[in-house]
């Protein structure tokens, strides 16, 4: 995995690559969360920011995602 971090124009960018090719799928209900051994962090970035989004990657024939969120300055 690795972590990229991006200031542009008053937005916060954070972008995570991993080696997994599957899209993230955080648990839909609150309450799943509780029992949930994956997506937790995904549900609170999908709360806290203003924009998400994921892409597949596929390089040197490695596959792998991109999973980014934006935060804007209030």
């Amino acid at each position: 995995a690795a972590l990229r971090v991006r200031w542009v124009a008053g937005v916060l960018r954070i972008g995570a690559w991993d080696a997994d090719p599957g899209p993230p799928e955080p648990p839909v209900a609150c309450e799943a969360l509780a029992d949930a051994e994956e997506g937790r962090g995904l549900a609170l970035v999908r709360a806290c920011a203003d924009l998400w989004g994921w892409q597949p990657l596929a390089r040197d024939g490695n596959r792998g995602k991109y999973v980014w969120c934006d935060l804007v300055a209030a």
